[in-house]
Order: structure tokens, then sequence, then C-alpha cells
């Protein structure tokens, strides 16, 4: 089973690589993001609980995230061949309680793929995405937050998963394809 932590900032690339892993590999994927989204769409009480601290461009609770990745984690059954943990974790209290939800389950994290973009490429990305598909939470105000948030909360996951010996650094910045095959040489080496 190979369970990996696709890493980066927000507009970094984690979806549109995800995407290409999930066709190559057949892995299951958890996007905290579109988790987050649907239950905002369907107007749950998690929903509007997100929806305040996302509006605000501050993270969810810890425990909170947790449940809800392994509620989706165990809808896989146990015969899946590995699920791309998007989004999530971002801080290393997160990190702590996946690698705890995972031994719980007799899994572990295989890998954690940092897809490495600097900031005025993520500003770019993100504004653009925001014009085309209409985001609220893709605007200037918004992504410079997020982009503190990440800097101040998540950025210090690189060290964590280094000290686990899994983390793996891909340049994202460049073609889609020369990206995907650094992160298909990492998969494969798993």
């Amino acid at each position: 089973m190979k369970n990996i932590v696709i890493f980066g900032a927000p507009g970094s690339g984690k979806g549109t690589q995800s995407d290409k892993m999930i066709e190559k590999y057949g892995l299951n994927h958890i996007s905290t993001g579109d988790v987050l989204r649907s239950e905002i769409k369907n107007g749950t009480e998690l929903g509007k609980t997100a929806k305040g601290y996302i509006d605000n461009g501050q993270l969810i609770p810890d425990d909170l995230m947790v449940s809800i990745l392994a509620s989706v984690y165990d809808s896989f059954g146990r015969e899946h061949k590995g699920v791309i943990f998007d989004g999530f974790p971002r801080t290393i209290p997160q990190a702590e309680a996946l690698k705890k939800m995972l031994d719980e389950r007799g899994d572990k994290v295989a890998a954690m793929i940092e897809l490495d973009v600097p900031e005025e490429e993520l500003m770019k990305r993100l504004i653009l995405r925001g014009q085309q598909s209409g985001r609220a939470d893709d605007n200037e105000e918004t992504i410079k937050k997020r982009l503190v948030v990440y800097r101040n909360q998540t950025l210090p996951l690189i060290e964590w998963y280094k000290n686990e010996g899994i983390h793996h650094h891909i340049n994202g910045l460049g073609e889609l394809d020369r990206i995907f095959g650094d992160i298909c040489a990492v998969i494969d080496g798993i």
C-alpha cells in the first residue's frame, strides 16, 4: 500500500498532480479542500463551522479534520492500493495524528512529496484560478493570509518528514509532465 502525502503551498499543483497519480497508479484521493467544500455546499454543521475558519484564512481544528479523514479513509476498505493525502497534514500535530490514525489500521505514510513553487508564482496561479473557477478563497487578500499560515504553520512539516525519512523534494516549476515524471520516480522507488 502506497499512502502518499502530497505537500506544497496553495497553488503548488497538488490537485493537478494528484489527478495524474490517481490515473497512473489507481490510488484513492482525499483532498481536505474538496471534502470541506462539499460539506459547505451541502450546508452541514461541519460545513458551517469549516466555512467560518476558511473565510478567515484559518486552518480547521485538528480533531475535526482527523475524524473526517479517518471516516473517508475507512470508506475505501482494506484492499486499496493507497491514498493520496492532499491538503493534510498542515501542521506537525496533524502529521502526528495522521501517523497515529494509520498506525491503528496497520498502515503508514510511504512518502511525503513536496511540490516547491516560489511565492510570486503561487500568487499568479491562485489569482488566475480564482478568476477561472470563481473560488471565493482565491482573492489576493485571502491568498496572502493563506501563504502566511502556510509559512508559519505548515513549512515546519518538511523537517518533520525529513526526520521520518520519507521526505522527497520536487521542483514544482516548469512542465507538468517533467514534474509528474519526478513524482513517478519517487512512487516507483517506494
